[in-house]
């Protein structure tokens, strides 16, 4: 409507005044509803030819959508486990901190497990004392048959260097009963070094895999006993959080509540018309206005386009897509975030927006390989991004009267 009126100012007005005082041409005379038609053809055929000029240029130039969400993040509340809860620490809805405690299941099967694995913990270190005992132990033991052996075999030594100065005062059999007590003594010294080294090695490999086996049993147990108590990961706000002692919590059923992060909701999303694909980049100016906060116009700046339409995505199973199955075209996403700090305090997360996006030619337009004609009709499509900010004031002004007298609510 505001493109006609502005149209018709260029043409129909002036061919009235035209017809009405140069050809002197009245209404009700000359000038009826009947004649109309003929005598102003060439302003109202040049009206409907530049407002639909105007429209085509605006629209396309700077792109408008009303499909424009303040999108935000939640977090479901979850367990990581089944169990009972046995504890309660916030309301339906509360701000918490991140790391505050928000529930707890039933822990007592997770204790049970802690404590007996710190006791098999304390079971092994009771196992390396003994241990150390014994490797002290099998070290005397190691000591005498060395000793034994040594005895032994000096006797031995004597026995022979007696017999070899005077063969007769010693006994054949003795030297060889002596000879045998010499390898009985070897014998007992290999099996008590090798008792040694057992208990050595119990000690130092065996016993110390098991306290290692014992300790991450441990771990283990106290990460399962951590499952029970379920706190807020970021801080934010808890909504919707109906749960109460007594329930049974299952991360395969619905969440608890939902915890929203303190910076959820600080960009739009906008979904443009794709015809507008070749208009949208990143950087451009825009404006908003938004149901949850009326009579305001927000400066807005293009930060990032989706280039992906959703309504292209399929995923690969057992049936061929036919791309007469989407009903809806798809619109090409943008993401806007507000010009100056603070654009978007007020509005609520959530809340759902009118947009428009306005292209600049500036650099295009003080280019030197740009023609006088060219930039001319580049200022003007540039200028033309007036009307589109005044339809969005009037929308802005309109929006809560139909929201509320002819929505309805």
């Amino acid at each position: 409507m505001l493109e006609l009126l502005l149209c018709s100012m260029l043409t129909i007005l002036p061919d009235y005044l035209f017809r009405r005082f140069v050809q002197g041409k009245r209404f009700g005379k000359e000038l009826t509803l009947y004649s109309v038609w003929f005598e102003l053809r060439w302003g109202i055929t040049g009206c409907l030819i530049l407002t639909v000029l105007l429209i085509l240029t605006v629209f396309y130039n700077h792109p408008a959508t009303s499909s424009v969400t303040l999108f935000y993040r939640t977090i479901p509340i979850l367990p990581e486990i089944n169990g009972r809860v046995s504890e309660v620490a916030v309301d339906y809805t509360a701000h918490v901190e991140k790391g505050a405690l928000l529930f707890k299941l039933d822990d007592a099967k997770q204790q049970a497990a802690v404590e007996a694995a710190r006791r098999k913990v304390a079971e092994v270190d009771a196992a390396m004392v003994v241990a150390r005992i014994d490797v002290t132990k099998a070290d005397h033991q190691l000591e005498v048959a060395k000793s034994d052996y040594q005895q032994a075999l000096d006797q031995l030594q004597t026995k022979e260097e007696l017999k070899r100065r005077n063969s007769g005062t010693v006994p054949e059999r003795e030297i060889e009963k002596l000879q045998v007590l010499v390898q009985g003594r070897t014998a007992a010294v290999n099996a008590a070094t090798a008792a040694r080294d057992a208990a050595g090695e119990k000690l130092s490999k065996q016993l110390v895999a098991e306290r290692a086996s014992a300790e991450a049993a441990l771990d283990q147990a106290e990460v399962e006993l951590s499952k029970t108590v379920i706190r807020a990961g970021v801080t934010g706000r808890v909504e919707q959080f109906t749960l109460r002692v007594g329930d049974v919590a299952n991360p395969l059923m619905r969440p608890a509540g939902v915890l929203i992060p303190d910076n959820a909701g600080r960009a739009l999303a906008a979904g443009f018309n794709q015809i507008e694909a070749q208009i949208m980049n990143i950087g451009m100016i825009a404006e908003v206005t938004c149901i949850s906060k009326p009579f305001t116009v927000i400066p807005m700046v293009v930060t990032d386009v989706q280039q992906y339409i959703a309504a292209g995505q399929f995923r690969g199973g057992e049936q061929l897509i036919d791309p007469q199955q989407v009903k809806q075209p798809g619109t090409l996403i943008a993401f806007l975030e507000p010009l100056y700090k603070g654009g978007l305090d007020g509005v609520t997360p959530g809340s759902s927006c009118i947009a428009n996006a306005y292209s600049s030619n500036h650099d295009e337009i003080v280019a030197p390989e740009t023609g006088a004609i060219r930039g001319m009709a580049l200022h003007a499509v540039d200028a033309l991004a007036l009307v589109h900010a005044l339809l969005l004031r009037i929308q802005a002004l309109v929006l809560p009267f139909k929201t509320l007298v002819f929505g309805g609510h």
